[in-house]
């Protein structure tokens, strides 16, 4: 009987020293299981964006590297936050659609990004993001909030601290450690996240109109995480669920056939 309580007490400590292990793992290692910035960099002249320009955008200590292009006069501009892989230059497609559509556009990569160097955490993406909207809302124009994946977060932060006209979130969380929770539900993911993107508390000062677009089949941030952050907007305008649509596969479904007309409604008074 003593040896197996010895045994028994042995193997709780081997399980809690494992479990302990595995918090450590994840508080140090956190944004490398959290970002993935490697991507391949296309540049501005092998896209069709014959009339943008390549920036730089001061963002506190540092800058990061965007594309713009000026809207024709008295037309909106979209910011585009982008989602947590590789660099914005590799969405393109999108940018030369809303060019067709007689938007202009601006968008960069958050610090630590292919081409923004610096840490990337938190504190500078918020940073970098609302740096970008002011350097934008200083040329004038109406501008047009579209944040994806990792980018809802601080899309969101800047809508409920600057005035836009419209926010559209690509396949949002309602807050990083809700997803988080949902990969690893036996860590206190809660407790060790430094970076927890809480849309959920930003939402709720957002006043502009509001579009949240996401798939059933999301495999990366559940649908019900959309769902969810639309049900707590003070301006709630379109909720599109797209059935059996994977977390990359919006733009092939159609969002765009959504996001204009949402952002022409938008300049309507």
């Amino acid at each position: 009987m003593t040896l197996l309580r010895r045994g028994l007490y042995a193997l709780v400590i081997l399980v809690a020293l494992a479990y302990a292990g595995a918090i450590a793992y994840m508080y140090f290692n956190q944004r490398a299981l959290q970002y993935s910035p490697a991507g391949e960099i296309i540049p501005l002249s092998a896209t069709t964006l014959t009339d943008a320009e390549e920036v730089k955008i001061p963002s506190s200590n540092a800058s990061v590297t965007a594309w713009y292009k000026a809207p024709p006069p008295g037309r909106p501009v979209i910011i585009f936050y982008k989602g947590n892989t590789g660099s914005f230059t590799e969405e393109h497609q999108r940018y030369e659609q809303f060019v067709a559509d007689g938007f202009g556009f601006a968008a960069f990569d958050y610090r630590g990004f292919p081409t923004s160097p610096g840490e990337i955490s938190q504190d500078n993406m918020l940073e970098d993001s609302l740096a970008v909207f002011d350097w934008v809302a200083a040329k004038g124009a109406p501008i047009m909030i579209w944040g994806r994946s990792i980018g809802t977060g601080p899309a969101t932060y800047v809508a409920a601290n600057r005035d836009a006209e419209a926010l559209l979130l690509e396949t949002p969380y309602l807050s990083a450690v809700t997803v988080a929770a949902d990969r690893y539900p036996i860590l206190p993911v809660g407790l060790v996240m430094m970076d927890k993107f809480p849309s959920n508390e930003w939402i709720r000062d957002v006043s502009e109109p509001l579009l949240i677009a996401h798939g059933t089949a999301d495999a990366t941030i559940g649908v019900s995480n959309g769902e969810r952050l639309y049900a707590l907007a003070p301006n709630p305008s379109e909720l599109w669920i797209v059935p059996d649509a994977d977390h990359s596969d919006l733009w092939a479904a159609g969002i765009w056939g959504q996001a204009k007309p949402f952002f022409e409604k938008a300049l309507i008074p």
